[in-house]
């Protein structure tokens, strides 16, 4: 028994089409889209500790616009790595978007190795993202950079020093 790799992270929005527009703008595919309601959702709801959502027929749709959760699957271009948006239609979340602080235990940021730092912090930032922090250098391993989405999803930004 081994483990082979991280298979996905899932990230709950609010704004569906804002976060996916974010995260295909930094440079992720699409790799697919639906709506989940009926019996998959309910089997869902010990896992996600939500009651009362809608039970339907079990599928993965594409086109019915009463679903409950709707989903973005996006990869990076080398097919390594994804990252689901999720979007609960209901129940909805009454707390909104939080911005915890940097030693909140839990998920803080998802690190990202790219090229060109400078570049896709210039595109970024022009599309709308919140530079958290300037780029500085660790060491002289990588430049460092962190930048706040929609929805207060974190980035960190990795290039490594050649």
């Amino acid at each position: 028994m081994k483990i082979r790799k991280i298979d996905h992270v899932g990230i709950i929005v609010n704004d569906l089409p804002a976060a996916k527009a974010f995260f295909l703008d930094f440079g992720l595919e699409v790799l697919g889209e639906g709506k989940v309601e009926g019996e998959w959702v309910k089997k869902m709801e010990r896992v996600i500790g939500l009651q009362d959502i809608k039970e339907d027929v079990a599928k993965l749709r594409t086109s019915d616009s009463d679903a409950n959760i709707e989903i973005v699957m996006l990869r990076t271009p080398d097919g390594e790595t994804n990252i689901e948006l999720v979007k609960f239609n209901a129940p909805s979340n009454e707390i909104g978007i939080q911005h915890p602080l940097a030693n909140t235990l839990g998920i803080q940021h998802i690190a990202f190795n790219v090229e060109d730092i400078e570049a896709l912090v210039n595109k970024l930032t022009k599309k709308g993202a919140e530079l958290i922090s300037d780029i500085y250098r660790y060491e002289n391993a990588y430049k460092l950079c962190y930048v706040r989405g929609p929805e207060g999803i974190i980035l960190e930004l990795a290039e490594e020093i050649k």
